[in-house]
């Protein structure tokens, strides 16, 4: 490789270890960087997804402090994570690649899409609440007391229906082994809807589980030489860096200003993309 290619490599590789870390979203930045280099789009996808490995870990390290209050729910959703990661990468593999090459677009706008949903979805929760909220009342008006919120630093309320948490965990897991862009978001989504709250603690969640997804992913992708050592070198080495940082600086970074710079990447990326089969199908 060029200089220039592995330069591109380490700062692709960085930014997605610290977006993963912070929202979610890094492979639409790393994915398209290995397949610069010339990986196919089935090698860089399971490159990739090795590469990003050790990163992740070094996120759930940082968030060390906020796990220690959630292991219930980590231990509830650990197993539907491991086993969804296991059949996405099987059905990654036995993928033809011509096929997953021509739907590597739709792969992409999906990922772009879920992450777009999610902001807006965040937007009202980012606007004031509470006194600073309300339009200003008169001298003489008393105003209502506030309802009592429940402390953050609570553990979540386990679902009733545990089998629905653990079967969306599963599906969601499927898709992060078979492509992975997009993963983080469906899991913050999901814990939301679980009562969680806080996104540190469902980032710290969301990492140890995204993590357990891609490791029995890479023991797939490693046992079917399905990646290329050199480049996963590279972006692993980068992608470490960037999820300490990430996980360091999620709790200073508005983590909206990461999303919607993801989304307008991610919705590029699919142009590009869409626009390079049609090309190719033209000739």
């Amino acid at each position: 490789m060029q200089p220039a290619q592995i330069a591109m490599l380490v700062g692709a590789s960085l930014l997605a270890g610290a977006v993963n870390a912070v929202a979610g979203g890094g492979t639409l930045l790393s994915f398209p960087a290995a397949m610069a280099v010339g990986l196919s789009p089935l090698a860089a996808n399971a490159t990739n997804t090795v590469a990003l490995f050790p990163g992740q870990l070094a996120s759930a390290w940082g968030y060390r402090r906020e796990l220690g209050r959630d292991r219930a729910v980590v231990r509830m959703l650990w197993p539907a994570a491991a086993l969804g990661g296991l059949s996405g990468s099987l059905l990654l593999l036995l993928t033809p690649q011509r096929l997953f090459d021509a739907i590597v677009p739709v792969l992409v706008l999906l990922a772009t899409a879920l992450l777009f949903v999610q902001n807006l979805r965040r937007s009202p929760a980012a606007r004031p609440s509470g006194a600073s909220a309300a339009p200003p009342a008169a001298p003489s008006t008393v105003a209502p007391a506030a309802p009592p919120v429940a402390p953050l630093d609570e553990p979540w309320h386990l679902p009733k229906r545990r089998w629905a948490a653990q079967l969306a965990q599963f599906l969601a897991a499927i898709y992060g082994g078979y492509f992975g862009a997009g993963m983080g978001i469906m899991l913050l989504a999901l814990y939301t809807r679980m009562g969680a709250r806080d996104l540190n603690r469902m980032n710290g969640v969301k990492t140890v589980l995204s993590a357990l997804v891609n490791s029995v992913a890479c023991i797939a992708f490693v046992a079917a030489r399905a990646i290329d050592p050199v480049v996963g070198g590279i972006m692993a080495a980068a992608a470490i860096v960037g999820g300490l940082l990430g996980a360091l600086g999620a709790r200073r970074v508005p983590p909206a200003i990461v999303r919607w710079a993801v989304v307008a990447i991610g919705f590029c990326l699919s142009v590009v993309l869409g626009y390079q089969r049609l090309a190719r199908l033209g000739h």
